[in-house]
């Protein structure tokens, strides 16, 4: 069975100092902004990285997760993984197994995703998907692939998830996914998670991003560590 990094999700405050340093910085050009997402009181943008994506997502009227995270993290920052597997029952019935209850199944046509409860992984929201074509991402919108920029950055190396415990915090998500940790790093077909110590004071969260990238650089957007890792042909 195949998995892979598919998407990244960020959650913002306000949308356009966060789209201005993604355009800025990586070079992206947004493809899709959701309006699904109204029904979660949200708005959101996406960006195409390679075959990969980078979502914001921002509160449009209180009481949203988005909005209780902000206030919890004391900010922007990072919010959601999501990744994709060519078999979705399996897993259902491995987070059964391991006791990581789902809390949403969003579904389009073409894509089924299971979100499970933060509390039962630790870190972040946690998303699998299934798609009817591997290289299709319904949730990107119908023409993402006409907005694919890649002379600053190609694809996601990595996310980064702080915690208290990164070891435990590995196993755990192993144990849901079904992958054998490599230490603090959850290893994937396409990318990898990796959980490192809190270090800046916001408690347990999606705090770093690496990308490949024509040139090497260090910045943050949305409250997220994002670095670029040069790759050479």
């Amino acid at each position: 069975m195949r998995i892979r990094l598919r998407q990244v999700a960020f959650v913002a405050a306000d949308l356009s100092p966060v789209e201005a340093d993604i355009e800025e910085h990586l070079g992206l050009e947004s493809c899709f902004r959701d309006p699904g997402v109204a029904r979660f009181g949200l708005r959101n943008v996406l960006y195409p990285v390679g075959d990969q994506l980078l979502e914001v997502v921002s509160p449009t009227e209180a009481g949203t997760t988005a909005g209780r995270l902000l206030a919890k993290r004391g900010g922007d920052g990072g919010y959601m993984v999501i990744l994709q597997v060519d078999d979705l029952e399996p897993h259902r019935r491995r987070f059964a197994e391991a006791r990581a209850r789902v809390v949403f199944e969003a579904a389009a046509d073409g894509v089924t995703g299971l979100h499970l409860h933060p509390s039962d992984v630790g870190g972040a929201i946690l998303s699998v998907d299934r798609t009817d074509d591997w290289d299709a991402w319904p949730w990107a919108g119908p023409v993402w692939r006409s907005h694919v920029r890649t002379d600053v950055v190609q694809r996601i190396r990595a996310v980064e998830v702080q915690a208290y415990d990164p070891e435990s915090m590995a196993a755990r998500w192993s144990e849901v996914l079904g992958i054998t940790a490599d230490g603090t790093s959850v290893p994937l077909d396409e990318g990898e998670v990796r959980f490192v110590e809190v270090v800046d004071g916001r408690g347990e969260g999606v705090s770093g991003m690496e990308l490949a990238a024509t040139r090497p650089g260090d910045f943050e957007i949305s409250g997220v560590r994002v670095s670029l890792v040069a790759e050479h042909a």
